[in-house]
């Protein structure tokens, strides 16, 4: 699945992109996250001690480690299951299933109950790396609160790409080169958030409705009066709208450019893929944040 370091991976090399520098890779990422959300833990360790002693002064967190909500939440998220003792002080809330507004997307061609009382308390296994999928990439505005979100770029793949050139490759072409909107200025960064949706579970369908809403994403493709059409909705994109199914498939035709009459749309003869998408989303105030502590660390 998707996860925290995809989506620094993205801001980092969109904000790279604007700075003129060269950006961190997603090895780097990887290991400097491993390395901040330990930080965060220690540093919650500390407070939590300094709680328990009323004569010593309130311990001040270290700015190498910023405490903003949501960079609780992701390192919660993140923390390994052994460190009971900070984690529990976090939020466990995780942002994966953050709904983004990512109905219109642009395509390149190019997942019991335990016997006894040990099992319940053994930790899951942790999901294997994923090094090469599919991708999305979609950019959003955020106002006022993250339930406040419209779209401002969104391209992928349905090829599979290694994540660590794939990710900041798509990241910089959906906020600079998708056509429905201008490419995304540096003044635009602190109001932005990104999704990264990495697709599974490919599945050709001879219904056009044999999918369900919330879970599978379509890809359709058809030829209709001599000319070809495709186009593509991510799982989350019918919830958002709030559309039905039949809704769904009438208007990803509509995207494609079908311009027949809807009433008649089973009279084309579609050919449908359903996919699953795991997805991760991320604010730049939590990018930025994680980012202030990496330039600390090297100042140092």
């Amino acid at each position: 699945m998707a996860t925290v370091e995809h989506c620094l991976c993205c801001f980092e090399a969109l904000v790279a992109y604007h700075e003129r520098r060269k950006p961190m890779s997603l090895s780097e990422i990887e290991l400097s996250w491993v390395e901040y959300i330990n930080t965060i833990d220690e540093n919650n360790d500390d407070r939590d001690d300094d709680d328990d002693d009323d004569n010593e002064e309130e311990v001040t967190v270290s700015s190498k480690a910023p405490q903003i909500p949501a960079l609780r939440r992701l390192a919660a998220a993140t923390l390994p299951s052994s460190t009971t003792s900070s984690s529990t002080s976090l939020a466990t809330s995780t942002s994966t299933s953050t709904s983004t507004s990512s109905s219109n997307t642009t395509l390149q061609s190019g997942i019991s109950t335990p016997a006894t009382s040990i099992a319940s308390s053994a930790s899951p296994a942790p999901p294997t790396p994923v090094h090469e999928s599919p991708l999305f990439v979609t950019w959003n505005v955020v106002r006022d609160s993250d339930d406040d979100v419209s779209l401002r770029g969104c391209i992928g793949t349905f090829e599979s790409q290694p994540l660590s050139s794939g990710l900041p490759s798509y990241a910089l072409t959906s906020a600079l080169q998708d056509t429905r909107f201008h490419p995304i200025s540096r003044a635009e960064l602190p109001s932005l958030q990104v999704a990264v949706t990495l697709l599974t579970d490919f599945e050709t369908t001879a219904d056009a409705m044999d999918w369900e809403l919330g879970k599978h994403g379509l890809r359709i493709s058809f030829v209709y009066r001599g000319r070809r059409y495709g186009a593509t909705y991510l799982p989350d994109v019918a919830p958002e709208q709030g559309w039905t199914k039949e809704e769904t498939v009438v208007s990803l035709m509509r995207k494609a450019g079908w311009e027949g009459n809807k009433s008649r749309w089973r009279e084309v003869e579609l050919r449908v893929v359903r996919y699953q998408g795991r997805k991760e989303t991320l604010g730049y105030e939590e990018y930025k944040a994680w980012r202030d502590w990496v330039d600390g660390k090297r100042a140092e």
